[in-house]
């Protein structure tokens, strides 16, 4: 009898072998863009029901201190799909991905991460918003495309358009509503779609597939039953003080001008803040649902106990807070963001509060997979922490916003200096906010002090590539107008 069943579970682990023919992990890779930490299971002031991001969290590694490289979608999924700083590449600001590797010399001798694992005998597969432009860089081995883009988007915009307000300066897609009428409509519906069917298939090779999801960038748009879960007079508003700005200085105000957006004080006066809030909220929920269509598909799958999965979103965002509805800046809103890793084997359900940065997902993933280590990533492999959240971690996050520019995160402190080395300090304990600017108070000099040994002494010129023209310090940057 034990026989039989020694002999049937043979058979069976063999028959698993050969129907996937891997020998390695499989690697399911997603990105969300935009996402701050409202989400569920983080810590943020706005709690969003996210069930499927929220189970993906509880049967793995949260943490829940993680940062960008960049707070702005085109530097940051650089830094992440080269594993270099900014400071390294001189991908500072917004760059188109045909652009990444030609920056400078670094930037072309670095190896994209499904570049890499191609070379250990993975597919790559990917479909949607992976780099700024999906995939204009060419990477991965197959992709499915970004169909409809950010859109659908409607002729005429609903509530929100730059060039028919006065004093605005720049474009951007943002507005908000209930559109189109049907999920099928939207580009994530169609990207999940794309990611389930090829789970379905059969692989003889490991494969390293990313899935990029696009809500809740802008424009805010999802169906009306997506708005129907929050309604208005349930809407809880973010924390937000007219007087915030009053101890940063005059700088930091330059940095994170971001002129074609609306400003909470104009929203306040409009009685349009909520509905902002609302539609924000409803992108969450969509594409959390969406994230669970994926997850559900590798649990039924071939490839379920064989896949190392991560979720991740580029940076945070301001819905409110600070007179900002923007990233673009160097506060905790806009770099803190969702990051979930779920290894093949170890404990569920734990968090972790140590600062990690998004560079630290390729040598975590190579790491993982036991392949050899890419000297050239600038980042460090935090799979310590995933076996043990609770170990001490020397290393903070690093955010960059344009040359000079940076924030530095550890466990308690928020160090920002600015190119002018004008300064703001917080301690996000006990002021999560960052109401109460301490670089001016002489008894937080060594904290400061200790922290800026963190900035690099080099710093690469901005890429000719890199620009952001709408905000007019970094315009005045820029190698183009």
């Amino acid at each position: 009898m034990v026989k039989s069943i020694c002999t049937a579970v043979l058979i069976t682990l063999l028959w698993s072998i050969n129907s996937t023919g891997q020998d390695k992990p499989n690697v399911l890779f997603i990105a969300i863009d935009d996402l701050n930490d409202y989400v569920n299971c983080m810590n943020g002031s706005i709690h969003v029901p996210t069930p499927n991001i929220d189970k993906l969290a509880r049967s793995g590694v949260l943490f829940t201190n993680a940062h960008c490289q960049a707070p702005i979608c085109g530097p940051s999924r650089a830094s992440i799909m080269t594993g270099l700083y900014p400071p390294t590449s001189g991908n500072y600001l917004q760059l188109r991905d045909t652009f990444i590797k030609q920056s400078n010399e670094a930037s072309r001798k670095a190896i994209f991460m499904p570049d890499y694992f191609e070379s250990h005998g993975y597919k790559s597969m990917a479909v949607g918003k992976i780099y700024h432009n999906g995939d204009a860089a060419n990477t991965f081995d197959e992709y499915g495309g970004m169909f409809a883009g950010m859109g659908p988007k409607p002729v005429e915009r609903f509530n929100y358009d730059p060039s028919k307000i006065e004093g605005k300066v720049g474009n951007t897609q943002t507005d908000w509503a209930p559109y189109p009428t049907n999920d099928s409509l939207m580009t994530d519906f169609q990207s999940a779609r794309w990611a389930v069917d090829k789970l379905n298939q059969p692989h003889d090779q490991p494969f390293f597939m990313a899935v990029g999801f696009v809500r809740p960038h802008v424009p805010w748009y999802v169906p009306q039953k997506w708005f129907d879960k929050f309604p208005l007079d349930s809407i809880q508003l973010p924390p937000y003080r007219r007087d915030d700005f009053n101890d940063i200085p005059a700088f930091a105000r330059k940095v994170a001008d971001a002129p074609m957006m609306p400003t909470t004080e104009e929203l306040i006066k409009a009685n349009q803040w909520k509905e902002v809030v609302q539609a924000y909220l409803a992108c969450i929920a969509f594409v959390d649902a969406q994230v669970g269509k994926v997850l559900d598909a590798l649990e039924n799958s071939n490839y379920a106990d064989n896949t190392i999965v991560v979720l991740w979103s580029d940076h945070g965002y301001h819905i409110g807070e600070k007179n900002r509805l923007a990233k673009q800046a160097l506060w905790e809103r806009d770099t803190r963001t969702v990051l979930i890793f779920k290894p093949l084997n170890g404990e569920k359900g734990l968090t972790c509060s140590r600062p990690v940065q998004l560079l630290d997902m390729y040598p975590t993933l190579v790491e993982l997979c036991g392949l050899p280590a890419n000297t050239m990533n600038e980042g460090h492999s935090i799979l310590r922490l995933i076996e043990n959240p609770k170990r001490s971690w020397d290393h903070p996050a690093l955010s960059f916003y344009g040359v000079g520019n940076i924030a530095i995160r550890n466990d308690q402190y928020r160090l920002i200096q600015y190119e002018d080395e004008s300064m703001e300090l917080y301690d996000m304990i006990t002021d999560p906010n960052e109401w109460n600017n301490l670089a001016l108070d002489a008894t937080h000099r060594p904290t400061i002090d200790r922290l800026k040994n963190y900035i690099p002494q080099n710093w690469a010129p901005l890429s000719e590539h890199s620009r952001y023209n709408f905000n007019e310090y970094f315009k005045a940057k820029s190698n183009f107008k």
